[in-house]
């Protein structure tokens, strides 16, 4: 689900990134309004999905394809042209994206210091539950 929701939180993205272009310097009420409501749709959506996937990885996606996705929807709409440098390009992109996702990422530097810490018995706290994401913060 989480990486359902990234995606959605780019084509927010996209979204609000385009109606800023056509909001003139904010000055148009209706791209204005559509760019205001748009930026919070996809900040939220990329402040929770960044619970469940490593921030690095997580805004290096939102970017990419939000990137990938205002490129797109200008060539679609004749806002840009069509070129086979920028289909390559947008395709480098959107390859990055798969890559990440099909990476594993396992735990931080400090979460497995944390949680070695805490298997020879120095960590009364919780800090290892804490630092491996299966416990929130206090």
């Amino acid at each position: 689900m989480p990486w359902i929701v990234l995606v959605v939180s780019a084509v927010l993205e996209a979204v609000w990134a385009t109606a800023l272009g056509r909001s003139e310097g904010l000055l148009m009420l209706a791209p204005s309004v559509v760019f205001v409501v748009g930026l919070a749709a996809s900040m939220l959506t990329l402040g929770w999905v960044t619970r469940h996937i490593p921030i690095s990885t997580a805004y290096a996606i939102w970017a990419g394809l939000g990137a990938a996705f205002t490129v797109t929807w200008s060539m679609l709409t004749g806002g840009e042209a069509v070129t086979v440098v920028r289909v390559l390009l947008l395709a480098g992109i959107v390859g990055s994206v798969v890559g990440l996702k099909l990476l594993k990422s396992g735990p931080t530097t400090s979460q497995a210091a944390v949680v070695a810490e805490g298997a020879a018995g120095g960590d009364e706290t919780g800090a290892a539950e804490e630092a491996a994401g299966r416990r929130p913060r206090r």
